[in-house]
């Protein structure tokens, strides 16, 4: 039983990690990066669509990403879609496909950045240390109902903690990671 509960609580924390990744891969850097475009929702037909899947998204070059629809209807669709996106950037029609330039980044944007990017970090060590609490709390339930010994339950506490220490440096290796992309000149 403890076993499960460890291995659900390292499921779960690698689940945390995901999330702190897909959140770093929104945090524009210097470099053009498709995932920028992931969050884009364009009206296909009336409905909500994500980006990705009416169109391709690739890197032109360093600054600039190439959109290329599926359907030509929907060229002015996604030109809107990435307006109206809170990304700040304005897209270029070119008939057929959309580029959207990425302009550098100034020395305030990159520190704005840098600052979401330890705030996602910690959301992301919260997040660990909630799941951390919870399978803590499983174990001295069972503890608590003798189904396991205060011996397991003590040591199923410490490699409950070991695995949250790895998880947390995993987190700081991520924003350390982040940060450098985005001083990056």
């Amino acid at each position: 039983m403890i076993e499960e509960i460890l291995a659900d609580a390292n499921e779960r924390m690698g689940k945390s990690l995901d999330s702190l990744q897909q959140a770093f891969a929104k945090i524009r850097t210097g470099r053009a990066n498709p995932s920028l475009l992931d969050t884009v929702m364009v009206a296909y037909y009336g409905t909500p669509t994500p980006l990705n899947q009416v169109a391709s998204v690739s890197v032109e070059d360093a600054r600039t990403l190439v959109v290329s629809p599926w359907e030509k209807p929907l060229v002015t669709e996604i030109e809107k879609a990435i307006l109206k996106s809170d990304i700040g950037i304005t897209p270029v029609s070119t008939g057929d496909v959309i580029r959207v330039p990425l302009p550098p980044l100034t020395e305030e944007n990159r520190k704005d950045l840098a600052k979401l990017a330890k705030q996602e970090s910690e959301n992301g060590r919260i997040a660990i240390r909630n799941i951390r609490r919870d399978a803590i709390n499983d174990i001295r339930e069972l503890v608590k109902e003798k189904e396991a010994t205060e011996d397991e339950g003590h040591q199923a506490e410490d490699r409950m903690q070991g695995l949250t220490d790895t998880r947390v440096a995993e987190v700081d290796a991520a924003l350390a990671a982040k940060e450098a992309d985005l001083m990056d000149f």
